[in-house]
């Protein structure tokens, strides 16, 4: 499957890195991609779902959020507003440039970004997360560990995932602000939640939360034996096919 790289403009006016996993021929339907935190479009989890969904006739389209992997910015200086605002300016986009998506697929962090973004996305018919979080705020400090220096210094570099990230006081407080119930509530699209009960990351309760405050129809499946980042051999192409195979319902016909 040929993949296509190019920049656009993301929410704050930096350049944002994005690559286009092309199927044979004429795509079905359009995908965007939301990635997890602190990762990039790079990583087993984006790449290879994208990949597998357009070996299926899926144009997937993936990109960095600011300040992470090839775009532009300081992410010290986001926040998980700046995510959903990226995958925003992601969707309008892909409706000026290219088609706009039928399906939003989030990974992580970026499953709550598109919790919070996919009502905002009217040509959206179907939303998928892997791995969400149902409290954003409390996996963040969960994954992160001690957090008591970002109180003293407003920044600090923690070490996640063996990568030393910068979180500010302002991320925090903003991802604090959101209500999972609220925003998960308002969604009002067709939801899949894809989860592993072995996420030693974020765990299965996100995912049964996630499905009790979410309106139908939705869907909660088991990805079995999978790590929190999908990268154990064939767990992406397997949530590709779970995920294509729920979606097809309700993407345009083939």
């Amino acid at each position: 499957m040929p993949t296509k790289h190019l920049t656009f403009a993301g929410s704050t006016g930096e350049t944002l890195a994005a690559s286009i996993d092309l199927p044979e021929g004429k795509p079905r339907a359009w995908a965007l991609f939301g990635h997890c935190f602190t990762c990039n479009r790079m990583v087993p989890g984006a790449s290879r779902t994208c990949k597998a969904l357009a070996k299926k006739g899926v144009a997937a389209f993936r990109f960095d959020f600011t300040g992470l992997g090839q775009s532009t910015g300081d992410f010290g200086e986001t926040t998980f507003q700046t995510n959903i605002d990226d995958l925003k300016a992601a969707y309008a986009f892909m409706e000026a440039e290219l088609e706009a998506p039928s399906l939003l697929v989030g990974h992580s962090l970026g499953g709550a970004a598109v919790l919070n973004a996919g009502r905002e996305m009217p040509a959206v018919k179907a939303v998928a997360t892997m791995g969400a979080p149902f409290d954003p705020a409390h996996s963040i400090v969960r994954i992160a560990g001690d957090i008591s220096t970002v109180d003293e210094h407003g920044t600090q570099v923690l070490q996640i995932e063996g990568r030393g990230i910068p979180i500010s006081r302002e991320f925090l407080e903003v991802l604090a602000d959101y209500n999972p119930e609220e925003y998960i509530g308002r969604l009002r699209k067709p939801l899949l939640i894809l989860h592993s009960p072995t996420d030693q990351t974020v765990g299965i309760d996100s995912a049964q939360k996630i499905f009790q405050v979410s309106r139908y129809p939705k869907s909660l499946m088991s990805l079995d034996r999978a790590d929190h980042l999908l990268t154990r051999a064939k767990s992406a192409a397997r949530a590709a096919d779970l995920i294509y195979a729920w979606a097809d319902a309700y993407l345009p016909e083939a």
